[in-house]
């Protein structure tokens, strides 16, 4: 059994014999905060998002693992990498100790650029940067800033709900986030149209850009910029569904396995109106560009 296992080791190309010594070290300081994050802050309903964006930016690292191996170009950067990692560090005791979990989290982002810096140098730390960037998006933001900015959104889902559904002739009025519709009253909660679904979808679609990659930065940008009207559009949409089966089912309906599935429809829908403005983008673009060329 020990030959076999000695003889395996030494199938393993090089390189990934040595970052298994990293790995074990990065999964020994992190299990405990995600295990601490999936019986806690991610049962709520705001953060259910974190554990696909966990998943997420662990095949994105997995995607580019082809930059872990060495290259005669790499050149480390010891005295930079260092100091990065002492950072993230400092950031995971501090976070520990006094159980800070925006601190936990964020953490791994130095900590895992110190240690690119100190192993492979600036070539590998430039092809992590996208899933390195995607960390951001499980850090949970205060609370203040939460509250300040997801007032609005959902004062500004109810009113186009509102409007949308009396112009198609349903008996609805609105009072601030509370929408009545015939017997039935609903509030507009934060998951339904606040600042964390809006993160998730943001996500999704930098994501999305991530993974098509195009060439042309005009479509890149302007995609980006489209990514937040069309996650408050999908917002809207998925409210108007919860509004129009609370009326034609009742509140159980609604507020039942609906209200659950009605959270897929609202990320089907963003990424159907992802790809649909990339397309009129890419047509656009190529419209552009054909009128320059000299008739």
């Amino acid at each position: 059994m020990t030959s076999t296992l000695a003889d395996q080791h030494k199938i393993l190309p090089e390189w990934l014999r040595e970052w298994w010594p990293i790995w074990l070290g990065l999964i020994a300081l992190y299990a405990p905060i995600y295990y601490a994050l999936s019986i806690g802050l991610w049962n709520s309903e705001d953060q259910r998002h974190g554990p696909i964006v966990l998943m997420l930016t662990l095949f994105l690292f997995w995607q580019n693992r082809a930059y872990l191996r060495p290259t005669s170009a790499s050149h480390t950067w010891p005295i930079w990498g260092g100091i990065f990692l002492t950072l993230g560090l400092i950031c995971y005791v501090i976070g520990r100790s006094q159980d800070v979990i925006l601190l936990d989290i964020s953490s791994q982002i130095p900590v895992i650029v110190g240690i690119l810096l100190l192993t492979r140098g600036m070539p590998a730390l430039k092809a992590m940067w996208f899933p390195l960037f995607f960390i951001l998006f499980m850090i949970p933001l205060p609370g203040v800033f939460i509250d300040a900015v997801t007032l609005p959104m959902k004062m500004a889902v109810s009113y186009v709900v509102e409007n949308i559904l009396f112009w198609l002739g349903y008996p609805i009025a609105r009072t601030g986030v509370i929408l009545q519709i015939g017997q039935y009253q609903l509030m507009v909660a934060n998951a339904c149209a606040g600042m964390h679904t809006l993160i998730s979808l943001e996500a999704l679609g930098l994501l999305y850009l991530n993974l098509v990659k195009h060439d042309s930065l005009f479509r890149n940008i302007t995609l980006a910029i489209f990514i937040i009207p069309i996650s408050f559009t999908a917002n809207v949409i998925r409210v108007m569904v919860l509004t129009l089966v609370t009326y034609y089912f009742g509140d159980a309906a609604g507020q039942g396995f609906v209200h659950g599935f009605a959270g897929m429809v609202l990320f089907v829908v963003a990424l159907i109106l992802i790809m649909s403005v990339d397309s009129i983008l890419q047509y656009a673009n190529k419209y552009w560009h054909s009128s320059q060329k000299p008739k």
